[in-house]
């Protein structure tokens, strides 16, 4: 009787072991399948928003019919401004959730706060800024060249216009851009993996057709907001850690880190053609002068494209 206690007991220690055993298993299946997979909701949300959202308000704003949206309302552009500083936040919350590493949650929450007050205080300024645009302001011009400020009266009232211009495209956007280029920064430090082969995924033609396509809107983002020192600051830092990665720790990026790298990538080489091909524009020279000159691409459809 003793005997057949003891057996008893030794059967469900093994047992007990072996599920012990297949829950360690499935613990460590769990991480390797999602160290596989491209976050292709996040990033196809990601980059469509971008495009729809942010590329596509200004264009929204000044093709849609005054009539549906009189210019003491908000315009259709400011309803897709609203949406893009939802959306955005959301994407970068998700994908710090999905980050192999944990950063500070505080830090990342004030990142947050402070990427979304800038938005949104650009969404002020740019809702004021298009419908000058529909009554003749020029963007190619500063706020005191502009014709329509020029005869402007009383004349203290081209200041207040001088201060939105700052509160839109300086205060808006330092406050905008800074905490995002640093989100991605920071989820891009969680995206790197020991060198094992199995875990690795190669990029399939969709994947390089988002990333085409990501890289596009992220020129539009550099010239337009006239962040290029953010940028590149962000994208050499990119370079430099993966560097250190690789030399220190043996570590490789991930699908979703080479995501961010490569679009990095194709936005320099656009920048830079873009630059190239405007270089000796003296209209557009005339507003944005100094070394680092990279004009807006709005700049350049009103003193180009735009029909007077």
């Amino acid at each position: 009787m003793a005997t057949s206690f003891e057996n008893s007991v030794r059967r469900r220690g093994r047992n007990e072991d072996l599920e012990e055993l297949m829950i360690e298993d499935a613990r460590d299946m769990k991480p390797r399948r999602s160290l596989e997979s491209f976050h292709w909701d996040l990033w196809l949300l990601m980059t469509l928003q971008n495009w729809i959202f942010d590329f596509g308000r200004p264009i929204a704003a000044l093709m849609i019919p005054e009539e549906l949206f009189p210019m003491h309302l908000p315009s259709v552009g400011d309803y897709f401004h609203m949406m893009y500083n939802l959306i955005t936040p959301f994407c970068i919350l998700k994908l710090f959730e999905r980050s192999h590493t944990k950063t500070s949650s505080t830090f990342r929450n004030i990142c947050v706060i402070i990427f979304v007050m800038g938005a949104s205080i650009h969404l002020v300024g740019d809702s004021v800024n298009h419908r000058l645009v529909k009554l003749g302001y020029k963007l190619h011009l500063s706020v005191r060249d502009n014709p329509m400020m020029q005869s402007l009266q009383p004349r203290g009232l081209v200041e207040s216009f001088v201060l939105l211009y700052n509160y839109d495209e300086i205060i808006g956007h330092l406050m905008w851009y800074i905490p995002f280029f640093l989100c991605l920064f920071l989820y891009y430090t969680g995206c790197f993996l020991n060198d094992q082969p199995h875990e690795r995924v190669r990029p399939t033609f969709s994947w390089w057709m988002l990333t085409i396509v990501s890289g596009i809107y992220y020129w539009y983002l550099v010239t337009e907001g006239q962040i290029f020192t953010v940028y590149f600051i962000t994208f050499v830092f990119m370079l430099g850690y993966m560097v250190y990665k690789k030399t220190t720790r043996n570590s490789q990026l991930d699908i979703n880190g080479l995501f961010l790298l490569y679009s990095f990538a194709l936005t320099l080489a656009l920048v830079l053609l873009w630059v190239m091909y405007l270089w000796n524009d003296e209209a557009l020279r005339a507003k944005y002068p100094g070394l680092l000159y990279i004009p807006e691409p709005w700049s350049y459809y009103t003193l180009y494209l735009k029909e007077n």
